[in-house]
């Protein structure tokens, strides 16, 4: 058997993946003609498949990708060819599900505002100072401090796609005592230990209007672009924050603008956009009920040695003739 890496990677990662491919021989090319001449006869492929090398490919079993997303890696022949297609998914689920809840504190205790009244040395509470309890007598009714400081465990987290990374954001919701609501086309049931609900898609309406906090967790697919439209804003809460770690394609980026303009939502935590970068005169930079991180949501210095684990326990399953890891319906592009 012969695997083909291509583009080639360096000698430390190639060391390790030659130990795990027992007999099974592995070239690492640096050129695509190289690559097109060697596919011929390989009956596995790590990198970047394009056509040209598909159709020289004569026994093509097994196609690893790089990357958790396919939207750019799947191409019509891909998806009819026979061979199977595994990619890296679950490598970053905790990770992008810590980042979420940055986002979630963030929104919660007003931390944009203080970070920018911080800068100007200026003390004072969201919901005004003349609202203050004394420590003389104590709190006597809820002020409008209060009202303006979320209690995580008053609120809705809901979330769209309840994969790996939506499952774990479902455990930290629970972690900080939040009802916890999910709308995925397979998924059942929620991660064990989490209580709350998780719905078909025809209950997406409910979801909409019953989160405080509206979490996109799932993947981009020919059914899922653009999905979020501007009539999805408005059956939200005006109180809601959507937050967007799954894909920017998800979400038609010029309706949202204009629902935060209009606020038929509250705010926005956004790390992926429809256009990256974000535009340096896009309104959205402007807006100080938006959080913008660029598309770092799932990096970590965990990320390379998860990413070399899951290459390398694959060509091991690939070499012994066992079942793989991360297999992908190549017709949903997950």
């Amino acid at each position: 058997m012969k695997l083909l890496i291509y583009p080639a990677i360096e000698p430390e990662r190639l060391e390790k993946i030659v130990c795990a491919a027992g007999e099974m021989l592995v070239v690492n090319i640096a050129s695509e003609q190289q690559a097109v001449e060697q596919i011929v006869e390989a009956d596995a492929f790590f990198g970047k498949i394009t056509p040209s090398l598909l159709s020289a490919a004569s026994h093509l079993k097994w196609v690893q990708s790089p990357t958790a997303s396919l939207e750019h890696y799947l191409f019509p022949e891909l998806v009819e060819h026979p061979c199977q297609l595994t990619n890296m998914r679950g490598l970053f689920s905790d990770i992008i599900a810590d980042h979420v809840f940055g986002y979630i504190l963030c929104f919660a205790r007003n931390f944009p505002q203080y970070i920018r009244q911080q800068l100007k040395s200026h003390w004072e509470a969201v919901g005004g100072e003349s609202e203050r309890s004394t420590f003389t007598v104590g709190p006597a009714k809820i002020s409008s401090i209060d009202q303006s400081h979320q209690h995580l465990s008053d609120c809705t987290l809901g979330i769209f796609g309840l994969g790996h990374i939506g499952s774990e954001v479902a455990r930290r919701g629970a972690a900080f005592g939040m009802r916890i609501v999910a709308v995925d086309p397979k998924q059942k049931v929620l991660p064990q230990g989490v209580a709350g609900e998780c719905w078909n898609l025809d209950r997406l309406a409910d979801l909409l209007a019953e989160s405080d906090f509206l979490v996109i967790a799932a993947p981009h697919t020919p059914e899922t672009e653009k999905f979020f439209r501007r009539s999805l804003f408005q059956s939200m809460k005006n109180t809601a924050y959507l937050i967007n770690i799954g894909r920017g394609a998800i979400v038609d980026l010029k309706d949202l603008t204009e629902a935060l303009k209009s606020s038929e939502i509250a705010g926005a935590g956004l790390d992926v956009f429809e256009t990256e970068p974000l535009p340096v005169n896009h309104p959205l930079w402007k807006m100080e009920n938006v959080i913008i991180t660029p598309h770092v949501a799932g990096n970590s210095p965990r990320l390379p040695e998860r990413h070399l684990q899951v290459l390398l326990d694959n060509v091991r399953r690939f070499s012994q003739g066992k079942e793989l890891k991360n297999l992908v319906d190549k017709t949903l592009w997950y």
